[in-house]
């Protein structure tokens, strides 16, 4: 056979990746009809389900042959959107729950069918350009000034990596020195700060964790002693991450006082404002992001706070040249994308080189509805918050942890004999078992506590009565078992 026969032949068959008019629209009416019936009835959809198989039979879809849509449509269904926590459920009351805006999944499939290169200015110019506008709002809204910037990542774990490997190019450190480095945190900061810091070979550095005050927040006076002896001792105080909304408990560190200290001493401030940095922006709470705007760098998630889906974090430093110059790199095949460049691109500005087209995703449904309805959800969440704060403690038997500076709280159940902790675990098992909402828990000090994390645009007074009702049931029906 000769090529030019070899190729007609391949290309004869290869040809069916790109589908017909028809194919495309009988696929498309199909996930659409599916999503219908999905999105239709997903306030009577359990937030948990519990199954023996768990998804298992998803193993038989064997990859090999072709199958009709049909056929796999109903493999998800059974397996994927059945089994286990539904996020997109307003009865997600749990960690930190995520969003789904549905023009978010309109700007997904677009920017999977255009498939555009969003990640260099010469590839796609105008998906730069809207990235950028994106980022420029979002520093608007911290408060940052006209040399900031950022870029949008696949959340909070990226972003805090890149936002700590800025900082330590920034402050020129040598690895020689690494052991000596000190970084001030507290025991609420995020484990993916964590992981962040050993990512970037800060693993051997010292890190302090500061004191915190009744509401969990940091204790600046012990802060500023601890970086004064860190000093005489011969260390390098590096840099301070604070927390504007911990996960346990919701959280927001004096982040004033801490930029106060930071400018004192010279050191980096950052602020994981993954969870609830675009609480900034409702009267209620912006008072308590005070000083965010003096942080150099800070990381806020759209796929929390404007509900957008999973996937979509965001970085922001206060001097823009700091992070290009510690992402910014050259290469020989790229030559020609660096010619005739207006904006800066976001390969420049991230570990991340080929990416996902996020942009789209946040910029359709900002267009669309305006801010004005992510302003009153987000309203909406801490007042939920508050609701559930006095009436949960109406109930005979729970108490409540501190009061919820944001939209997540803790609380408990305290039995009148037997272990506390171990009947909130059984309570929680409970809830999760009958599935009309879904809880988690967290251990502080050695107490188990369950947390309410309000943060689906889909939760209302609604869903928070019957997580009231529910728990009273629960607890109702535990406590004549446990005596």
């Amino acid at each position: 056979m000769n090529i030019l026969a070899k190729l007609k032949e391949l290309e004869s068959v290869s040809r069916k990746l790109d589908p017909t008019p028809e194919e495309r629209k009988s696929w498309r009416e199909a996930v659409s009809d599916y999503s219908d019936v999905f999105l239709d009835n997903i306030e009577s959809i359990k937030a948990y389900i519990i199954s023996e198989d768990r998804g298992r039979a998803i193993y038989d879809t064997t990859i090999g042959e072709p199958k009709p849509i049909k056929e796999l449509l109903d493999a998800i269904a059974f397996n994927v959107d059945r089994p286990g926590l539904n996020p997109a459920s307003g009865g997600h009351l749990a960690y930190i729950p995520g969003g789904g805006l549905f023009p978010s999944a309109l700007g997904d499939y677009l920017a999977a069918v255009f498939n555009r290169y969003a990640g260099m200015f010469f590839g796609s110019p105008g998906a730069v350009r809207m990235e950028n506008q994106l980022l420029n709002w979002l520093c608007q809204q911290m408060g940052y000034p006209e040399t900031a910037t950022g870029n949008l990542s696949s959340g909070g774990s990226i972003a805090n990596m890149t936002a700590i490997c800025t900082a330590r190019d920034t402050k020129n450190l040598k690895s020689a020195d690494f052991h000596r480095v000190v970084i001030y945190t507290t025991a609420q900061v995020h484990h993916c700060v964590h992981k962040a810091i050993n990512m970037v070979g800060l693993r051997e550095a010292v890190k302090r964790i500061v004191p915190m005050d009744e509401q969990f927040r940091m204790n600046v006076l012990t802060l500023r002693d601890q970086i004064d002896a860190d000093k005489k001792a011969g260390l390098l105080p590096f840099m301070v991450i604070g927390s504007a909304g911990t996960t346990d408990v919701g959280a927001v560190d004096p982040l004033n006082d801490i930029a106060d200290i930071c400018s004192e001493h010279n050191l980096w401030f950052h602020v994981d404002a993954a969870y609830g940095g675009f609480f900034i922006m409702i009267e209620e709470t912006k008072d308590l992001f005070k000083g965010i705007e003096r942080s150099d760098s800070l990381v806020i998630d759209p796929h929390k706070g404007l509900f957008l889906p999973y996937g979509t974090g965001a970085v922001l430093v206060r001097q823009g040249q700091k992070l290009f110059e510690s992402q910014h790199m050259m290469a020989s095949y790229l030559q020609d994308a660096y010619y005739d460049v207006e904006e800066v691109s976001p390969a420049d500005l991230s570990p991340e080189l080929t990416k996902h087209f996020r942009g789209l995703r946040l910029w359709l449904p900002l267009q669309l509805y305006g801010v004005a309805p992510f302003i009153a959800a987000l309203s909406e969440k801490i007042w939920l918050t508050r609701y559930f704060y006095e009436e949960i403690q109406k109930i005979e038997g729970f108490e409540v942890g501190a009061y919820p500076q944001l939209s997540v709280m803790t609380y408990r159940f305290v039995p009148k004999s037997g272990d506390a902790n171990a009947f909130n675990a059984r309570l929680v098992e409970e809830v999760r078992n009958d599935g009309r909402v879904f809880l988690s828990s967290t251990m502080i000090n050695g107490v188990f506590y369950i947390r309410l994390a309000v943060l689906s645009f889909r939760t209302h007074l609604s869903t928070i009565q019957t997580c009231l009702q529910v728990l009273k049931e629960k607890s109702e029906a535990l406590s004549q078992v446990n005596n």
